[in-house]
């Protein structure tokens, strides 16, 4: 559906603060290179504690992180093979979740029907993606597609992001091109025009006009003359619930979103460039050149996006009554999507939970 791309002013529904996710999606929940076989992980994916862990072979696993006997997080226990063990009284968790032992009981002493959640788990893209919700539908349910990954001609940027906000107002600067002001004693982008906004149930396509001017226009490739004014358009494409945006065929960037909590959200981005470099050299110096544009440029752009995002929760949390207004329909629709993901995953569950129930009650 195509959406005027006028902006008119219009109140936010507040209620965009307080929704869930639909957890129908695989969610990135760390750097793959971080977790080492025989090693076990804590991570959160919407208030769920989930311990990601590596058998002694490499292969991933992901379990609640509540042991079923006595609720000890699992991730304080270790790996034996393929299985986690309990720090608390030793009982062994197979890949399933399923109790295979329990070291106190006598040979061949039957087991206690003890299971804990598992969830499918996968990587890619050096980063480990979980589906925490229904696992009938993970292998139906692709990842995002990243062509740049590995290609030659693209420099890699991976940039972590940690914010204390909620996940609709971390998705919502990114959506919101018009906050280049924020950015520009970094030589941010200036003369935001929102060209085009298309919106369907799952996804938030917008088209940005936007110019750039400086030395760090020429490096990133936006332009041959870096004291001359360039415009550009960015497209930006918000999947639920991960983003990507590029600037014509000079950059992408992927925004990996994880929805920790009410209040927290981490980012797992993967930012690709075209620098003003010969070929042999970008490929001898791409992870020095890769940390040094993540460290000295791009992380002071998030610095101030974070602190923006987190003051705008805390001043949610303090009056969470207070109306906002504002007149980028690309945000409107954001909204809406977001809103509506979550109320089909609520709408589904009460579906499963009722037939569940009729189906007791026919036995």
């Amino acid at each position: 559906m195509e959406l005027a791309p006028t902006l008119t002013s219009q109140t936010i529904q507040n209620r965009v603060r307080e929704v869930g996710i639909n957890p129908n999606y695989w969610y990135p929940v760390a750097w793959a290179d971080r977790l080492q076989p025989g090693k076990i992980l804590p991570v959160m994916v919407w208030q769920q504690a989930i311990a990601v862990y590596r058998d002694i072979n490499g292969q991933l696993h992901a379990l609640e992180d509540a042991c079923p006997h006595k609720g000890v997080a699992l991730h304080q226990g270790k790996v034996q093979g393929d299985n986690l063990v309990c720090p608390y009284h030793g009982w062994q968790f197979n890949r399933n979740g399923k109790c295979v032992n329990i070291p106190y009981l006598p040979e061949g002493q039957k087991l206690p029907c003890a299971q804990a959640a598992s969830y499918p788990v996968q990587e890619k893209y050096n980063i480990i993606w979980v589906f925490p919700s229904n696992s009938n539908l993970a292998e139906n349910t692709p990842l995002p597609d990243v062509p740049e990954y590995e290609h030659p001609d693209w420099l890699l940027v991976p940039i972590p992001a940690h914010f204390q906000a909620h996940f609709s107002i971390c998705n919502e600067n990114t959506m919101d091109v018009f906050h280049g002001f924020l950015h520009q004693d970094l030589q941010g982008w200036f003369d935001p025009v929102l060209l085009n906004l298309h919106q369907n149930e799952r996804s938030v396509q917008a088209k940005y006009q936007v110019s750039y001017q400086g030395w760090m226009t020429k490096f990133l490739g936006f332009s041959e003359h870096g004291n001359q004014v360039t415009t550009r358009t960015i497209s930006i494409n918000y999947e639920y619930p991960h983003y990507r945006s590029s600037i014509e065929g000079v950059s992408s960037i992927y925004l990996m979103r994880l929805p920790v909590g009410m209040t927290e959200t981490k980012s797992f981005s993967l930012l690709f460039l075209k620098v003003g470099l010969p070929k042999w050299m970008l490929k001898r110096i791409k992870p020095q050149l890769s940390q040094m544009i993540w460290r000295f440029l791009f992380k002071k752009f998030l610095d101030q996006d974070i602190e923006m995002i987190e003051s705008e929760q805390r001043t949610y949390l303090a009056n969470p009554g207070r109306r906002y207004v504002e007149i980028n329909p690309a945000i409107i629709a954001l909204q809406r999507l977001i809103v509506g993901q979550y109320e089909e995953f609520m709408q589904q569950s009460r579906k499963l939970s009722n037939s569940s129930r009729n189906h007791q009650k026919e036995k």
